[in-house]
């Protein structure tokens, strides 16, 4: 994966705003914060992470949109997750045993990220407490979240997984296409498309 050294402000600064609304840093941290911060743009379509690489980074998305998607024997993908701004990405469970990933993250639209080598992540998590703490708390909502979406696929029906998600994430509608969606929920695109017309009927 290339990385962009050279900073934008601008890039950097959705990422600053996202910390002085979730922690209480004084401008010393703030600064020793941004100084191990990496920039990165992809385009549509281009990879931030490719099956088979190792996870190395912790990743916060300042603008756009990516998804979390596995490919099968048969080609066909099998969506993950999607995140978009304000959102961190990546893959955990490569990062943390440093073994090649099983999934692909791609840019659903142009996007611009922040990101930290994990080893200067976990540096600023022991220096900063405060840092520390937002952390915690954003993995504690993951796992949350992680439990709640696989309750749901459980025991909701195809339309109640649809109006779930349309009502959790009302920005992901719009952005997403409708195939991509489909596969992050378990069904066809066919079969998104009826409940779509069904629900805009009622």
């Amino acid at each position: 994966m290339s990385i962009l050294y050279n900073f934008t402000a601008s890039m950097y600064d959705v990422f600053q705003k996202y910390l002085d609304n979730n922690a209480t840093l004084t401008p010393f941290e703030c600064e020793r914060i941004r100084s191990f911060a990496i920039t990165k743009k992809l385009r549509k379509k281009q990879y931030l992470l490719q099956e088979g690489d190792v996870w190395k980074y912790d990743a916060f998305i300042t603008k756009g949109c990516l998804r979390t998607y596995s490919v099968d024997d048969k080609g066909s993908e099998h969506v993950i997750s999607f995140s978009m701004e304000n959102w961190w990405t990546g893959d955990r469970e490569s990062l943390l045993s440093q073994q090649p990933s099983r999934f692909n993250i791609d840019a659903i639209e142009d996007c611009e990220l922040v990101l930290f080598t994990h080893e200067n992540f976990e540096m600023l998590c022991r220096e900063i407490p405060a840092f520390n703490n937002m952390i915690h708390t954003i993995l504690q909502r993951s796992f949350i979240a992680a439990q709640n979406r696989i309750q749901a696929s459980l025991s909701l029906t195809a339309e109640e997984k649809y109006l779930n998600f349309v009502n959790k994430y009302p920005g992901f509608a719009m952005r997403i296409p409708q195939a991509m969606i489909a596969s992050y929920l378990g069904m066809t695109p066919e079969t998104l498309s009826r409940i779509r017309r069904q629900t805009a009927n009622k």
